[in-house]
């Protein structure tokens, strides 16, 4: 290629890798006569010279055939949207039943089968976070710990703003019983979400404000039906129940459906995420959209950016999310 181009050799290399300091004129010809004789980058060979792999990887723990994350295929699709544009290839890393995350993630930093990891659902203190901070190897968090001195990269969306704009929007309409539908995994972005909606409590300062809360393990649906049924099927239920994100939502939607109670006459229902099945439901549920297909996206730019060591320090970024009024929220009905 170089010899057709008249160009050198470390100039074609450089085009194909995609290198800033040669023009984008020159970088477009050579991507051009690439497709015209067919040529492909052997990866092994530029992995020996460049001690790089090409790879971004996600490491994925499997939950069993009939477990649906809507947020992760929204998140995969928006990391591989941002690191294809710059010719890196995503590794989806699983971790099996019973066995660890952290322990997947030791293999591919020593192995070196990959040059960055992103990680998501983090925990208020995750092995995962300080394992790859003591390895001083590139990654970028979705969340966040709730040690906020830590040095790290990690993009996040204010959960707390979010339930603390639910709380008022609904007080506003009326509603005075609140339900709270949760898990109870020390998930940092729990502790965020339920701080955001008590400080809402805390400055209404009304003595009429009651809180009812419903708690079960994050991936255990079956508790989660049980205790969204329990939460409803009290004479004295709540009329406004919001949920620490859409699935459980959701769910309550359908539990409300099957026990006659008419949404959003009788009950109203706020998620937090926007998966699509927000949108599909029936009435629609009111939510909040923290973007995660354009925040997957930022964080494939920042990892990048950590990998080529254009980041003098941690990146953060922190994204307002932005409330979505459906069909599933209404004024308190009356007493």
């Amino acid at each position: 290629m170089a010899a057709a181009l008249d160009l050198s050799v470390a100039t074609v290399s450089r085009a194909l890798g995609g290198y800033e300091d040669i023009s984008l004129e020159t970088r477009r010809r050579v991507a051009e006569k690439a497709r015209e004789l067919g040529y492909v980058a052997n990866m092994a060979a530029r992995m020996l010279v460049s001690g790089r792999s090409d790879f971004v990887a996600l490491v994925v723990p499997m939950r069993g055939p009939n477990f649906v994350d809507s947020f992760l295929g929204q998140f995969v699709t928006g990391l591989g949207e941002g690191l294809v544009a710059k010719g890196i290839d995503l590794m989806i890393a699983t971790a099996s039943p019973g066995q660890s995350e952290l322990d997947v993630l030791k293999h591919l930093v020593h192995s070196g089968r990959a040059d960055g990891v992103v990680l998501t659902r983090i925990a208020e203190d995750d092995e995962r976070v300080r394992f790859l901070m003591e390895s001083h190897f590139p990654f970028v968090v979705h969340g966040r710990l709730s040690d906020e001195s830590a040095p790290y990269s990690w993009l996040d969306t204010s959960g707390e703003g979010a339930f603390r704009q639910a709380f008022q929007h609904l007080y506003a309409l009326g509603h005075r019983h609140f339900g709270l539908i949760t898990i109870s995994d020390r998930m940092t972005f729990r502790r965020h979400r339920e701080a955001g909606l008590e400080a809402g409590i805390a400055e209404a300062g009304d003595p009429e404000i009651r809180l009812s809360i419903a708690r079960s393990p994050r991936f255990d649906n079956e508790a989660h039906r049980a205790a969204i049924r329990e939460m409803l099927s009290q004479p004295d239920r709540p009329t406004a129940i919001v949920g620490l994100f859409d699935e459980l939502a959701l769910i309550a939607m359908r539990e409300a459906e099957a026990l006659g109670i008419s949404i959003p006459r009788d009950l109203s229902i706020v998620g937090f995420d926007n998966v699509p099945a927000a949108g599909f439901s029936t009435l629609g549920l009111t939510t909040f959209d923290q973007a995660t297909r354009e925040s997957a996206r930022e964080i494939a730019s920042m990892l990048l950016a950590l990998i080529k060591g254009d980041a003098k320090g941690p990146l953060v970024s922190l994204k307002v999310p932005r409330f979505i009024e459906r069909g599933s929220h209404g004024p308190a009905p009356p007493a």
